[in-house]
């Protein structure tokens, strides 16, 4: 069993016409913009990104940008939890310091070795 929360019951297309989701081409550039009001859209992104969905809009990034992200970033293990840490790290920030926080981003790129040199 899961301590995980089932974000689904609270996701925007439960409600809504899920099949605009599964467009094809350029349509899905415009159909991202369902997910942007949506309360669980780093949820789905994350699901969508550690199973590996192919089809489809989720979290608010289509196939081809997902596909990019996964060749881009091999080395996570789980989306869930690098997605749902930075939420936290962002929302616990002070807002008036985004530089702090740019840069405990940029040291933990560094920690796993992830950071380009510049």
């Amino acid at each position: 069993m899961t301590d995980r929360w089932n974000w689904r019951t609270a996701s925007r297309c439960r409600e809504d016409d899920a099949e605009g989701l599964f467009v094809t081409g350029a349509a899905q550039r415009e159909t991202r913009g369902f997910c942007r009001t949506c309360p669980v859209r780093t949820e789905c992104l994350a699901h969508a990104l550690d199973h590996r969905v192919e089809f489809g809009v989720w979290g608010g990034m289509t196939e081809r940008q997902r596909r990019a992200l996964l060749r881009a970033r091999p080395d996570v293990e789980s989306w869930h939890d690098l997605l749902t840490d930075a939420r936290r790290d962002y929302y616990a920030s002070d807002p008036q310091d985004l530089d702090a926080l740019a840069e405990r981003a940029r040291a933990r790129a560094v920690a796993e070795g992830l950071a380009h040199s510049v």
